[in-house]
This record gives C-alpha cells, structure tokens and sequence, in this order.
C-alpha cells in the first residue's frame, strides 16, 4: 500500500477528536445527575470518585489521593502515623489484609494476612472506596473500633475490637540467635537504612565478627515502601553492580541503580526470609541479593508486586499515585505477578488451614488481584502461604535457617559468605 502524507497526523487528529467527544460525553452525564439525581450532589466528590474510578481501573495500584489521604501517606513514609497499624487493600468489594504491622493494636488483636474486613463498627463496607474505608479504621488514638472479619478456615464472620493508636514504625528490629545476627525488617520507609546499618553494627559487637556465623534477614509478611531504600538496603550487601533497573513506557524512561563498593557485614553469609506476604521493595532486596548470589533466599514465593508507582501531586487538590515502571532485577527478571522462587522452598502451615481441604487457603499473590499489570512473558504464578507463628519454637522457616548457618543442615542451595560481586549467569 502506498503511503499517504499526513495519514498518520489524520488517524492522530481523528482519535483526538474521539477523546473530546468522550468527553463532552462525561461533561453531559455530569450536568445530568447533578440536575436529576434524587437526591443533592457534592459536585467535588463526582469529580473524586470520577478520577478515582478511571485509575483504579489500571491496575489495582494506581489511585487518587485527596489532600487529606497524600498528607497520611507523606506521614506513613516517614514512621510515624494514627491508626491501627494494618496494611490493607481492596478486593471483591472487602477491605482485604495484605499484612498487619509487627506489635500495633491489629498485630496485638490477631489480625492476619488474608482476612478480609466487611464491616467497620457495624457499618457494611460494600460500597465504599478502599480511601472511605481506611478514614473510618483511622480516629483519635485511644478511641475503639470493632472490625467484623472473614477469615477462610473459620464458619462464621466474627468481630474484632482493636483501640486506635499512634502507630511509630520501627521498620528494623533485631535481636541475637547465638552467634547469628537476627534482623526484620517489616516495611521500608525513610529510616530503614539507618536502622539497618546500626543494627548490623551492634550485633557484631555482641557475637565479635571472628565469632559471628552470618545474618537473618527476615522480610516476610514486609509489604514494601520506598524504592530508595531497597536501593540502600541492598547496597549494604552488595559490593559493586546492579541493584535494579526500572523500565517505563518509553525507551527513555529506563534507569539502573548501581551499589557502590562496600559490603557492611563483611562477606558474612546472609540468608533471607521470604514469603506470599513480602511485597515490592522487599522483593527488590531479595531479587538483588539472589542474582547476585549474596544471599540465599529461604521460604515461599513472595507476593509478585513488580511496578512502581510514582506520586504526582497536585498541588491543594491532592495526588496521583500512578504505576509508572516496572522492575527488573540485575539478570533481568520481572517479578511482576510472578513473585520470587526462594533458592530453598519451606512452607509454614498455618493450624487454621489443617481443619480444611484447601491447603492453599492463605494464597495471595499479585497474580490474583482484579486488574493487575500483566507480566510481559506471560508466566504469571500464584502466591504463597503467609503465615508466620508468633512462637519462634513452631517456625520451621526461621528454624531451618538457623540450622543452615550453625552448621547442623546441609542443603546444597546454601551459599556461604562472600566479598565477591559476581552475579549467576
């Protein structure tokens, strides 16, 4: 077929021209409920909800945020913030847990990952926006809320009372397990590095680093946060090469973290923790580490949240999160709805789960969310257990590591303590 001049500048103008129509079409569906609805508008909340439905139909992570909601998570990011202490998302029209926060009144309550919300104080969530939802769960701290759950392995909905508190998020704890250095990192916000690096700092002067046999680094049920911190955080380990690359829509877009020389564990071995609740950042960390075979991971396939979202604010009116890249890790691999196959798989049941025949009954994962961004080659899995026993003597993950680094198991996927920045072919 020949080519026309300005054919490709008609088809551009014509699907402009198709754009404005639709919307002149929403300019006119406006004007018709304000008019007709039986009952007042707030023409503000119209255009919310407008903008809301339009980009939470992208994917389940993009979203707008109010003025009231961008200044709660300009706060989150930073540590400190009102509330529950529970990370949430929304599914089938429920609030659903994706993981509660290490020692906050829903940890203290028993709340799980996997157990969805539907009503709050009595009030049926059906219907609301997962931002509605999250403004009825938040209150003065000291005040009580009753949450009614659904939780798979138990009959009936049944009721939950937490008392609302000012949640400070240590995202890094740690403790000694013999002459093995025990850390959890539980999510990523802007103190995470630093708390990382004095907590390695400390427990080698507890064991003496002639005398300590290697770190834990426990990540499981951790739902992400800040990129710069994974970044940092993987850093620490790594002496040199590629953390991670992110890659948007345009070939321009593409950007690579590098580490800088410096490993602060000195080659010590390292084993990470992963399960079907880690997520995102954490998920970067434990990509980096195994690519470049700084660490091995243990446990079940992480959750698979592989895009990254970029917060665009908008001046008094708020913000829009907006997924904008998704990452890779140094070889190259897309953990989006895939998640990461830990180089030694051990599964933690859940006792809840032994009284049913599904023993996939706590499987979450990116791969399962309506709407996610698709992986790109199509070899998208289901998540994985995210149970972690509150006894340390019932957690087979944390124990089987321990072992591994006393010496007391051999498995042939363990990798020892190196300087070396080589990452596997």
């Amino acid at each position: 077929m020949a080519f026309q001049p300005g054919a490709l500048n008609s088809a551009a103008y014509a699907n402009d021209q198709n754009t404005y129509r639709q919307l002149n079409l929403f300019g006119d569906v406006f004007e018709r409920v304000r008019a007709d609805y039986v009952e007042p508008t707030d023409d503000s909340k119209l255009v919310e909800n407008a903008i809301n439905g339009m980009l939470t139909s992208l994917d389940p992570h993009s979203s707008y945020m109010t003025p009231k909601t961008f200044r709660d998570m300009q706060v989150q990011t930073r540590g400190e913030f009102g509330g529950l202490g529970i990370e949430v998302t929304m599914e089938n029209g429920f609030v659903k847990v994706v993981t509660p926060i290490d020692d906050t009144p829903a940890s203290r309550a028993g709340m799980r990952p996997n157990d969805y919300i539907t009503h709050i104080d009595g009030t049926p969530i059906l219907g609301m926006t997962l931002s509605d939802a999250v403004d009825k769960m938040r209150g003065p701290s000291n005040s009580a809320v009753t949450l009614t759950v659904i939780r798979k392995g138990v009959d009936e909905p049944f009721e939950v009372k937490l008392t609302r508190a000012i949640i400070t998020i240590k995202s890094v704890r740690y403790n000694r397990e013999g002459d093995i250095g025990y850390i959890r990192i539980t999510s990523f916000n802007e103190q995470t590095s630093d708390l990382l690096g004095a907590a390695i700092a400390d427990l080698s002067k507890q064991i003496g680093n002639a005398r300590l046999k290697g770190y834990i680094i426990d990540m499981r049920n951790n739902p992400g946060g800040l990129l710069d911190q994974a970044i940092s955080v993987s850093d620490d380990f790594i002496d040199g090469g590629e953390i991670v690359s992110t890659r948007g829509r345009h070939a321009e877009d593409t950007q690579r973290y590098n580490a800088r020389s410096g490993d602060i564990t000195r080659g010590k071995p390292i084993i990470v923790l992963v399960n079907g609740g880690s997520a995102s950042a954490s998920e970067i960390v434990a990509g980096a580490l195994q690519d470049h075979r700084r660490a091995t991971v243990l446990g079940t396939r992480s959750f698979g949240k592989g895009s990254v979202q970029t917060i665009i604010p908008l001046g008094s009116d708020g913000a829009l999160r907006l997924t904008t890249a998704r990452y890779y890790t140094p070889a190259g691999r897309s953990i989006q709805a895939k998640g990461i196959e830990p180089d030694i798989i051990v599964t933690q049941t859940d006792p809840d789960d032994e009284k049913t025949s599904d023993k996939q009954a706590n499987a979450i994962g990116e791969a399962a969310l309506p709407g996610h961004l698709a992986n790109e080659e199509g070899d998208e899995q289901s998540g994985s257990d995210s149970f972690v026993p509150k006894d340390k003597a019932e957690d087979r993950q944390l124990l089987y590591a321990i072992d591994l680094l006393n010496g007391v198991r051999k498995n042939a996927a363990f990798i020892g303590g190196t300087t070396s920045s080589a990452m596997a072919n």
